[in-house]
């Protein structure tokens, strides 16, 4: 009986803060928020090295961001990478003030804990997803010179391609460990460089052949228009339903997946294992950021992706801005941890280190 009256006690405390919170007006909660981050400096915390997508959206987003939260914070970027951004991730939820001046961009890290790493230290699910920036897909690029010219013939190979990657979380190395898998194929994963950028240069140097990248990103920057204009690099696959315009002779996944007669599950498998492209670029901050502030972050990130200035810069970096909200997020993120057992078996399978 103390055992249920207690929790009765926690529901009505609940509903009466909820109840005070919906008293409070919009003109309330703004002014409340400006007498909180006036004078403050908002730090976007970025799980990757310099020089990638992730970061350079980061710092497109933090020149309007500021204007449009209340009190018009200053706006930096820092970057934390190493991990797959795990020590970013661990440090937003664990270590940086729960208040709302510390802001999040990750890799794909529900799949990190999907895969129940022992360096996960937060619940992707208790983030504050503010939302993101695209909706995108990937494509494995290969070396035109290396000797794999099709999916079939790393499938058949012998001394199968080495590709490169960050950590579990990012792209690198979801899809060729995702080939393995679902294709049949055995390439080798060499993960643990720092950001994307050190894995192009490792391709160059040689010292890897393969990447798995997002679309934008590949006809989006360089080194890659380069790779292009000189043949340095061809495309295996994309993980598009449909084939993108830009990459109208390289089959899907599902295509290949057609080919092979993929099982049902190890098909639902590759929806959830590239589902992180549907909230790109993602912003977020920690599980105890008051829900006032949360709300007034979300509508500063949504009044930002409608900034003309910032449409202009992402525009000129290629950077597509197809953006979700932070409700859309938080929710494809709750059903992204909410799979079936033998699903989520597969997707293990597929990340195991």
């Amino acid at each position: 009986m103390p055992r249920i009256a207690a929790r009765l006690s926690q529901g009505i405390l609940a509903a009466l803060v909820l109840w005070t919170f919906s008293l409070c007006s919009p003109d309330d909660l703004s002014a409340q928020g400006a007498k909180f981050y006036e004078g403050k400096t908002v730090r976007i915390i970025v799980g990757s090295s310099p020089g990638g997508s992730f970061d350079l959206w980061a710092r497109i987003l933090a020149e309007h961001l500021g204007k449009y939260i209340p009190g018009t914070p200053s706006v930096i970027v820092q970057n934390m990478g190493g991990a797959g951004s795990l020590i970013a991730s661990n440090y937003v939820y664990n270590v940086a003030a729960q208040d709302g001046t510390s802001l999040l961009v990750p890799l794909s890290i529900y799949l990190n804990q999907l895969t129940e790493e022992k360096e996960v230290k937060f619940d992707v699910r208790r983030f504050n997803w503010i939302g993101s920036q695209a909706k995108e897909q990937n494509v494995l690029y290969m070396r035109a010179d290396s000797p794999y010219k099709t999916v079939a013939q790393v499938i058949k190979s012998d001394d199968p391609p080495k590709c490169g990657a960050t950590g579990v979380g990012s792209s690198g190395y979801i899809i060729p460990k995702m080939v393995n898998e679902v294709l049949g194929a055995k390439i080798a994963v060499v993960s643990g460089y720092q950001g994307g950028k050190e894995v192009d240069l490792a391709v160059e140097k040689g010292e890897v052949h393969c990447r798995g990248i997002t679309i934008s990103s590949h006809f989006g920057r360089e080194p890659f228009d380069t790779w292009h204009q000189k043949g340095f690099d061809l495309h295996l696959l994309q993980t598009s339903d449909q084939r993108d315009p830009r990459l109208t002779d390289t089959p899907t996944i599902y295509e290949l997946m057609d080919q092979l007669k993929t099982p049902d599950l190890k098909r639902r498998a590759v929806r959830v294992l590239v589902a992180g492209g549907n909230f790109y670029h993602p912003v977020a901050t920690g599980p105890g950021v008051p829900a006032d502030r949360v709300k007034l972050l979300r509508e500063a990130f949504a009044n930002a992706l409608k900034d003309p200035e910032l449409l202009g810069k992402a525009e000129k970096a290629r950077l597509e801005t197809n953006w979700s909200t932070g409700e859309q997020v938080q929710t494809m993120v709750k059903e992204l941890l909410d799979q079936p057992k033998p699903v989520f078996e597969i997707v293990k399978k597929v990340l195991e280190k």
